[in-house]
């Protein structure tokens, strides 16, 4: 077998995708018994205190003096921010959990960054976009409405706990929907792309479902 490590994420990444398209397909961790969103864990879910890393098999090494986030499509104004011009923007700090569509979930991440009403409020969404593409430097994409994203509580973090966030965990940045599971939240984001048809992202393209909703248990199409 290869040491190249780039050969061994090759042979990797099959497994995993194949693996979790099984998942769809046999509805793997559906329970059936969709809950009311006050009820704070949602059906299906346990809680862990660590925080897992899942990923493609593919981690961006973006030094922030080269990372760079686009916001283009169906906008007035794109913007293409440096480092320096996404930290000069005004900077937003929330507390919300998190819902893994592989069944865990964490309560209290306190999160750092910017916020995508400030980010819509710059772009001037047009008035024919409806959704939202989330582009990020491992080629991931994934989709959600544009009203789910233009949410209080959705931001652009760079920060977990009070500390850069992590390489592994999508740093430098990485978008935050903390009201849909956790695959909609992209690690690593390079570019957020506003449009008026949807568009299935990797996930969505092999099983999952297109909105993903812990609560209802929207975990696969």
């Amino acid at each position: 077998m290869s040491d190249d490590p780039d050969d061994k994420l090759e042979q990797t990444r099959p497994k995993l995708v194949a693996s979790k398209e099984r998942w769809a397909r046999e509805g793997r961790l559906l329970t059936g018994k969709p809950a009311p969103r006050g009820e704070r864990l949602p059906p299906g879910q346990h809680l862990v205190r660590d925080w897992p890393v899942l990923d493609l098999g593919i981690v961006p090494n973006n030094a922030t003096d080269s990372w760079r986030i686009a916001v283009d499509g169906l906008v007035e104004n794109p913007l293409d921010w440096s480092w320096a011009d996404f930290m000069a923007q005004p900077q937003a700090s929330f507390v919300s959990d998190i819902h893994c569509v592989t069944a865990w979930s964490r309560y209290d991440n306190r999160w750092d960054g910017v916020g995508a009403l400030h980010i819509l409020d710059l772009a001037r969404p047009k008035p024919e976009a409806e959704f939202v593409i989330l582009h990020s430097y491992d080629d991931y994409e994934t989709n959600l409405p544009l009203a789910d994203f233009a949410d209080d509580d959705v931001l652009l973090a760079h920060a977990w706990q009070g500390e850069p966030l992590s390489r592994e965990h999508g740093g430098p940045v990485r978008a935050i929907v903390p009201k849909l599971y956790f695959w909609k939240s992209a690690k690593w984001i390079r570019r957020i792309e506003l449009v008026a048809h949807n568009r299935p992202g990797f996930w969505e393209e092999r099983g999952y479902h297109d909105r993903g909703d812990p609560w209802s248990e929207e975990r696969y199409s």
